[in-house]
């Protein structure tokens, strides 16, 4: 059966340790397997790491950069290096590839989320294996993915991937960091990430020298992922053929199960594409509406405001205690609701001295988080 894959490799797993360089048996590895699985007839997109370090190793720089403008232009020089790796690899297997580069705001706003889409659509229809990436040479601070394990999670939810693989520089998660704990546990597979904490998972297990990840980021990333009805999995990079032993069913690395996905397109952007500019925390009353009625969100459950944003902004919703209940689009603008707050419809216009809109968040516009 044909599958949507995302593929993830970090930095860790596409370099040498101690010099930064590319571990070339790796990638061969690695595009071998990818081309394969594309010949079965799987979609699969490639989300690399690297960039940077490699930048790093072509200008003799002995640690990551710590600057914006430093790591954009190591970026610049890395990028081309690492494609035309990639390039030469695939197209001795007769596999196109093609580069996508994103930055967080290409997700944000609808238009451009849309045309990001369909160009993922046509490229995995052409039989291309893209190869994505952040494009850090232009990116800034609030408009970053953070890190690769956060953009192959979004991705994962653009192309409405079946799995997405997390290839790190261990074979899976553990109950503490096993290059430091002898008595780490192995998890094999998690059904719901609050078994995180059942389990007493420490996840401050760092990124490696030249990479930004780590055990917390991967975390996020199978959250996002999962929360999209994406079939998650972390393990080790070094060996990629373990991605066909995994999909015909050998329980290697650490595997999440997949949530119930996101019925409609624009309210998995909302879900995943949107970053949150500001928290609207709610009375019981108003949690209770939207978790179990379906209800759109009114003025007079909100009991507090945090942050400022505009109208049509994304926002979390929050009970009170701030434990994120769901995330939308809002209808008004912070000052507005710092007016308007836990007033009923009809007092708004009097209020605001013009009409308003019913809803604060309408349930059309609004997601339950997972």
């Amino acid at each position: 059966m044909s599958q949507t894959l995302v593929v993830k490799i970090g930095t860790s797993s596409l370099t040498q340790p101690e010099t930064g360089l590319l571990a070339l048996s790796t990638i061969a590895s690695l595009v071998e397997v990818l081309s394969s699985l594309r010949r079965q007839g799987h979609q699969v997109v490639l989300v690399s790491s690297g960039a940077v370090g490699v930048g790093c190793a072509r200008l003799g720089l002995t640690e990551r950069p710590r600057t914006i403008a430093l790591k954009q232009a190591v970026a610049a020089v890395g990028q081309g290096r690492l494609i035309r790796t990639y390039d030469d690899f695939f197209t001795s297997l007769q596999q196109p590839i093609a580069q996508v580069l994103l930055t967080r705001s290409d997700l944000v706003q609808r238009n451009s989320y849309l045309n990001v889409e369909r160009t993922f659509q046509q490229l995995l229809q052409l039989g291309v294996i893209p190869i994505v990436n952040e494009n850090d040479t232009v990116a800034v601070d609030e408009l970053k993915f953070g890190d690769n394990d956060t953009l192959s999670a979004l991705v994962a939810n653009l192309v409405r991937a079946d799995w997405l693989f997390l290839l790190t520089d261990v074979d899976r998660l553990y109950s503490a960091d096993p290059r430091r704990d002898p008595n780490a546990e192995p998890i094999v597979r998690i059904s719901r990430m609050d078994q995180l904490k059942e389990l007493q998972v420490n996840l401050e297990q760092h990124g490696s020298r030249w990479g930004t990840g780590g055990m917390v980021t991967k975390i996020a990333a199978a959250q996002i992922a999962t929360g999209a009805g994406v079939r998650t999995v972390i393990t080790e990079g070094r060996f990629p053929k373990n991605l066909e032993k995994i999909l015909q069913g050998e329980a290697i690395g650490t595997q999440f199960e997949p949530q119930p996905r996101p019925a409609s397109a624009r309210k998995r952007w909302i879900a995943h594409g949107l970053v949150p500019s500001g928290k609207l925390y709610l009375d019981d009353g108003a949690v209770t509406a939207i978790l179990r009625a379906g209800r759109s969100l009114l003025a007079a459950g909100i009991v507090q405001i945090e942050g400022e944003f505009q109208s049509q902004e994304a926002v979390l919703l929050c009970d009170r205690a701030g434990q994120e209940v769901a995330r939308g689009i809002v209808n008004y603008r912070s000052s507005e609701l710092q007016q308007i707050k836990g007033h009923q419809s009809d007092a708004i216009a009097a209020i605001l001295g013009y009409p308003g809109a019913e809803t604060v968040v309408h349930r059309d516009n609004l997601v339950l988080s997972a």
